[in-house]
């Protein structure tokens, strides 16, 4: 009689998750995962699907996680200027200390292009930071904490294509003091 493998998925997607973090999907194999996640291959194969299955399982858990983590960051700051400046910083902080850069721009590049699922999963995530942020910078734009423009799109755009830049750099220079520079003259040029 087959015996029942209990395990913690939640825990399980997460292992795998720095996995495919750490080599990519393409680097990832079905081995490495399943001793990440210290089960064998049937039960792998029995209870989370195939390495595609799992891959968009870890991609929702890290996107879902970051969103989570951003609500709790920024919602008891009153000022909308203050709070874009914590999700600025908090930002560089990511991509200053993660090992392995974002996963959700290492699988834009490495495994949307031709992916719709997970395409779906990386644009409701861009999409919640753009919600995130259109919704700080209009309401700082209203209070005149802002006053450098009053296009909160464009501004909204302009802040998250920054993002996506000091990643690029960071991984090509890893310098920290850089992407700090960068981020203090961001704010700095929104504060105006």
């Amino acid at each position: 009689m087959a015996r029942n493998v209990e395990f913690d998925e939640k825990l399980a997607v997460s292992k795998a998750m720095d996995v495919f973090w750490k080599k990519g999907y393409n680097g990832a194999s079905t081995r490495d995962l399943t001793e990440a996640m210290g089960i064998s291959n049937s039960s792998f194969y029995n209870t989370l699907g195939d390495k595609h299955q799992l891959f968009i399982k870890a991609i929702k858990y890290y996107t879902e996680s970051r969103m989570d983590s951003a609500t709790k960051l920024l919602q008891p700051i009153k000022s909308p200027l203050k709070a874009i400046e914590k999700f600025v910083n908090s930002s560089v902080y990511a991509i200053t200390n993660e090992p392995n850069s974002c996963l959700t721009i290492k699988t834009t590049f490495e495994v949307a292009i031709g992916d719709e699922a997970v395409q779906r999963i990386i644009k409701a995530d861009n999409e919640f930071t753009y919600n995130l942020l259109i919704g700080l910078i209009s309401k700082a734009i209203e209070l005149k904490e802002i006053r450098v423009s009053d296009d909160a799109e464009m501004l909204t755009d302009y802040i998250i294509n920054q993002f996506t830049g000091w990643h690029e750099s960071f991984i090509i220079h890893k310098d920290k003091t850089r992407i700090r520079k960068m981020a203090e003259f961001l704010i700095r040029q929104i504060s105006q």
